[in-house]
């Protein structure tokens, strides 16, 4: 949460705002804004225009005239798709739902944005259930996780960098937690943040969140484990990673 500001009254005498000469306030770069929000899916359409997507109460970022919002479209009675919409001043700039088209259930439910070319999102996925053309591994190919892991069942995460002229994904992976028996379990992200370089994601990990080197933590009680991921900003790599009552 970006700190409020505090308004100071110039000094008009000696040319200074606040503290500061009027010439270094001028001089000063602007402090980057960045818009994130993670909360639970709702469910749209490309149709919908940006006041009902809005009523849905869904994960949105905003900047300036602009907002993107996450959530899913109802494909089928079992099967829900992904869907991210970007709206400038109340106009559909566009909107996708092709992230994710296979019978697995996936929804979208995070989003963080610099108002310029670093726009993540994040995705839920239960398994595989199609090729690689039809899901997240078309974009996740060089990412830290390529694929959903052994097994099915258990819902983790998948981060996108999202180009947002149009929405096309151009950078992924997945985030799983891993069982002693090699199979994927469930992560669920709880937090976004953008340092400007780095990607930086809170969330809750059922047993065992991973290292950076991928493998397991060793973990002490019962899911779900607090576990924190400092994610390069291409999402080749992981910089740290921790977790409460693991190491």
């Amino acid at each position: 949460m970006l700190a409020p500001f505090t308004r100071c009254a110039a000094r008009v005498a000696s040319l200074t705002v606040g503290l500061f000469p009027l010439w270094l306030a001028i001089a000063l770069p602007a402090q980057a804004t960045v818009s994130a929000s993670v909360g639970e899916s709702v469910e749209f359409s490309c149709q919908d225009s940006e006041s009902v997507v809005r009523q849905k109460g869904g994960p949105v970022v905003t900047i300036g005239r602009s907002r993107i919002y996450i959530g899913y479209r109802q494909v089928s009675a079992n099967n829900k798709n992904p869907i991210v919409v970007r709206f400038n001043r109340g106009q559909r700039a566009w909107c996708r739902a092709d992230y994710e088209i296979t019978a697995d259930d996936g929804e979208g439910y995070g989003l963080v944005w610099d108002g310029s070319s670093a726009l993540y999102a994040v995705f839920s996925a239960t398994g595989t259930q199609g090729t690689a053309s039809q899901d997240y591994r078309r974009f996740t190919r060089q990412g830290w996780l390529t694929s959903y892991g052994s097994g099915g069942g258990p819902k983790v995460a998948v981060l996108a960098r999202l180009n947002p002229t149009n929405g096309a994904p151009t950078a992924g992976t997945f985030l799983t937690a891993q069982l002693s028996n090699g199979r994927s379990n469930s992560l669920e992200v709880t937090g976004l943040s953008w340092t400007g370089s780095r990607l930086v994601v809170t969330a809750n990990s059922w047993f065992s969140p991973r290292r950076a080197n991928r493998q397991p933590m060793s973990c002490s009680g019962s899911s779900p484990f607090f576990y924190r991921v400092v994610f390069s900003g291409d999402l080749r790599q992981v910089f740290r990673a921790q977790s409460d009552r693991c190491s």
